[in-house]
């Protein structure tokens, strides 16, 4: 899942002098100003983007379909008067949240 949109990276880019962005592995690499080997786009850098932005497009769609998947599996389940659905919608949303998380671990 990407957690910034494009249009985001390019803003970065342009304004700090990066060029030729690409992302490998779920990271995102540039090529930094008289640079000839790119070099990851620095972690604060992406934290700055993501607090000021907030959830792009892709993130938001998946939260509300985890919202959606528990609401229904909710409503089914005491129709239904079993736990099957709410426990099909847990890993549905197990999943989601498992994907929004940073897929690096921290480097210090």
């Amino acid at each position: 899942m990407n957690h910034y949109a494009t249009q985001w990276i390019d803003d970065w880019c342009q304004e700090n002098g990066w060029t030729d962005w690409f992302i490998e592995r779920s990271r995102y690499w540039g090529f930094p100003p008289n640079a000839v080997m790119p070099l990851p786009i620095p972690r604060q850098a992406l934290r700055a983007i993501k607090a000021q932005r907030g959830m792009c497009f892709e993130e938001r769609i998946w939260c509300l379909s985890a919202v959606g998947t528990a609401i229904a599996a909710g409503i089914s389940s005491y129709l239904m008067s079993s736990p099957m659905p709410l426990v099909a919608a847990f890993a549905f949303c197990a999943v989601v949240v498992a994907h929004m998380e940073d897929e690096e671990p921290e480097m210090q």
